[in-house]
């Protein structure tokens, strides 16, 4: 088991979602980022939809209770402690060994978010195919909330050592984000439109795995049309824009129908990147087709697949990170005169 010594902001089970549920006005939930959980699981020797923890921000502190394999996908400032108080860097996209009673604490992310696996994963009930947590209804993950100090959490496999590592930690692209128009676009201005494809927006506070609202320009509805609609499907990446005329970008955990107008949908290949944004960071938007974002969808695909193939065993188990910040010399010999007094 795992014991959750400290959680001090919200982190959650995510696995790839419910799907199929939509209909029931069940959203589809799972990671934000589902390519950096498949690496996380295949790091960890899991299957890539296995369950693991999301983590934004800044990550909990947890003890091994029994020797166990983790591993991190992401941008960590983790260490490990151990039986001594002795503590040591965890290097990110890697698995490491954790012996009974040390202590992992993922601490700072320099990345929006990131995933810790275990070799088994995490053994958590199904809720509807999913083990992933969807707060705003209580459904998945630990009594479907986010973790919290004092939890203790069951392993699902054996302390079977792992010792794996990606060569290059894979980059989250930059540029536009690419987006299909509509499919609302005729209740928006054509001054609308231009302003959402050539100028800059900010993702204010109000960010969560729901979605993102945007401060920037505001984008006018048609007059003809207004700033409403009979409520209709929505998805992850879906753009709405309310009457106040600021945009709000639809998230993994988003509700399955909206009743505010759609500008554009930002495109699968690019979700990901929105599950790294944060308060304060900066958009722009690009139109694209379906035959380009179709195309975007492979290459991102063929991409991960790569990625996940270059990962390789980690120098047989050596810690490199302990290695190199040891003291190997502590003395000097000249050969030439080892011999003389």
């Amino acid at each position: 088991m795992i014991e959750i010594l400290d959680a001090p902001l919200p982190a959650s089970f995510q696995d790839v979602g419910r799907p199929g549920y939509r209909h029931l006005g069940v959203p589809l939930s799972g990671a934000l980022d589902a390519g950096w959980l498949a690496i996380a699981n295949a790091l960890a020797g899991n299957p890539a939809s296995t369950v693991a923890l999301e983590i934004r921000m800044r990550g909990p502190r947890l003890r091994a209770t029994q020797p166990l394999t983790v591993a991190l996908a992401g941008e960590f400032s983790a260490r490990i402690e151990d039986a001594a108080g002795q503590s040591r860097a965890a290097a990110n996209w890697r698995s490491h060994v954790l012996a009974a009673n040390e202590i992992l604490d993922t601490g700072i992310l320099r990345s929006g978010i990131g995933y810790l696996a275990v070799h088994g994963g995490f053994d958590l009930p199904a809720v509807l195919g999913s083990r992933s947590t969807y707060a705003r209804a209580g459904l998945g993950g630990i009594d479907g909330r986010s973790l919290r100090a004092g939890d203790l959490v069951k392993v699902g496999a054996d302390a079977t050592p792992i010792s794996l590592r990606l060569p290059q930690a894979p980059l989250l692209a930059d540029g536009p984000l690419r987006v299909i128009p509509g499919p609302q676009r005729e209740h928006f201005t054509d001054d609308a439109w231009q302003r959402f494809v050539n100028e800059e927006f900010t993702v204010s506070r109000e960010a969560d795995r729901m979605g993102l609202r945007l401060d920037g320009p505001r984008l006018e509805h048609d007059a003809a049309y207004g700033a409403d609609i009979v409520s209709d499907a929505v998805t992850p990446g879906t753009i709405q824009v309310p009457g106040d005329g600021r945009p709000i970008i639809l998230l993994a955990d988003c509700q399955t129908v909206g009743g505010y107008p759609k500008i554009a949908t930002v495109i699968g290949a690019d979700l990901p990147r929105l599950g790294h944004a944060l308060p304060g960071q900066t958009l722009r938007f690009v139109e694209v087709s379906i035959e380009e974002a179709l195309d975007a969808r492979r290459q991102a695909a063929a991409e991960l697949a790569e990625c996940i193939a270059s990962i390789a065993p980690d120098s047989a188990g050596f810690n490199l990170d302990a290695l190199y910040a040891a003291n190997l010399i502590d003395g000097v010999i000249d050969a030439r005169h080892a011999n003389q007094p």
